[in-house]
């Protein structure tokens, strides 16, 4: 598939179903997920970052606008996007030059899973934090944090394996 329709349909469907459907989601009351994170995590890598952080901001944006969230879904999104490369490099001992060739499918499941959920609980803390902004409310913060990455990456692992199994 083309990269610019790749990224497009990835844009566009994370963008659809976060916004008509996962926000309608609330798992016990105050659980939700939040899958559109996965944009960050599929997006291919390049030497030009300006575009995916663009990008990233954008939907985040696109999510905010919807939610009336008041910018802390493209805040989040836009940390976990410029943060990615340090964990590609941490967990997978990548360099610039291998990310032309860097396939997220070709790598071991225990280093795909500690990246995952590492960029899912990273975005989801500065998303309730920035909700909460407050100390107080720092157990909530933590509480949700725990919850929602859990139900996302569930969700996560559980599309990513259908798209795999379709791809074969």
């Amino acid at each position: 598939m083309n990269k610019i329709v790749y990224i497009s349909f990835l844009f566009f469907s994370l963008l659809f179903l976060q916004v008509f459907l996962l926000n309608n989601v609330m798992f016990l009351g105050y659980i939700n997920p939040y899958l559109y994170v996965a944009f960050v995590i599929f997006y291919p890598l390049k030497k030009e970052r300006f575009l995916f952080l663009f990008l990233s901001f954008l939907l985040g944006l696109s999510i905010d606008f919807f939610s009336d969230s008041g910018g802390i879904n493209a805040f989040s999104l836009l940390f976990v996007a410029y943060i990615r490369l340090f964990f590609i490099r941490v967990i997978f001992k990548k360099t610039e030059q291998d990310y032309l060739l860097f396939n997220l499918q070709q790598e071991p499941f225990g280093k795909v899973f500690n990246y995952v959920i590492i960029l899912i609980v990273i975005h989801h803390f500065i998303l309730f934090s920035l909700a909460n902004f407050s100390t107080q409310n720092f157990s909530i913060v933590l509480a949700n944090t725990l919850y929602s990455s859990t139900f996302t990456s569930v969700l996560f692992f559980l599309g990513a394996s259908i798209i795999r199994k379709k791809n074969k």
